[in-house]
């Protein structure tokens, strides 16, 4: 495994710790009797380490001439493993709704079904430019509602925590569009390889 696998593992590896430490305090009330603010900071970290990594493994895996048909779907399954991760703690904390988190999911297991198709006959679908965009609207969604989490956890700008939901949710929203139209990319790309290799 080169570094530019070994930097895309690393979010594989964080995405269940991002998990744990934010749903202790939902899980262990008790233990967190006088907050949970020491979460913020160590969630701030594992959150801008993953999209680091997930920078770096692409210049890595270009500079090193690491490129390969298993990093093409290693890095976006990584990928869609973290930001899944964030979003299913922020549909259990309450802040995004459920409904858009299935859209999410729909979507994902969709273009998970489009690219096995294609792999069976030694077709790779790898990442497009929606799918890129698509990634980027994630994580400033997942960014939005972790800002809107941690003034909570530290009870700062209180007054403002409605506001902070509302265009965290709206960000959201525009994500999950995005998501939606970045499926029938994939799909007519689908099509076509289907055409072609018929």
């Amino acid at each position: 495994m080169g570094l530019a696998n070994k930097l895309t593992f690393s979010r594989i590896i964080l995405a269940p710790v991002f998990f744990i430490i934010y749903l202790l305090p939902e899980f262990f009330p008790l233990w967190f009797v006088h907050g949970a603010a020491w979460t913020v900071p160590v969630l701030w970290f594992i959150f801008i380490v993953s999209e680091v990594t997930d920078l770096l493994d692409g210049l890595a895996a270009r500079k090193l001439n690491e490129t390969s048909d298993f990093g093409k779907f290693f890095d976006p399954f990584a990928d869609t493993l973290l930001q899944i991760t964030c979003f299913l703690c922020f549909v259990i904390d309450g802040i995004f709704p459920a409904i858009l988190f299935l859209l999410i999911i729909y979507r994902e297991f969709g273009i998970l079904f489009l690219r096995n198709l294609l792999l069976r006959k030694g077709i790779v679908l790898g990442a497009r430019m929606s799918g890129k965009v698509k990634t980027v609207s994630y994580i400033i969604a997942a960014g939005a509602a972790l800002l809107f989490a941690s003034f909570q956890r530290l009870s700062v700008f209180e007054f403002l925590l409605p506001y902070f939901r509302i265009g965290a949710n709206i960000i959201f929203i525009i994500s999950v569009i995005i998501s939606i139209i970045s499926f029938f990319d994939y799909l007519k790309v689908f099509m076509a390889k289907e055409k072609n290799y018929e």
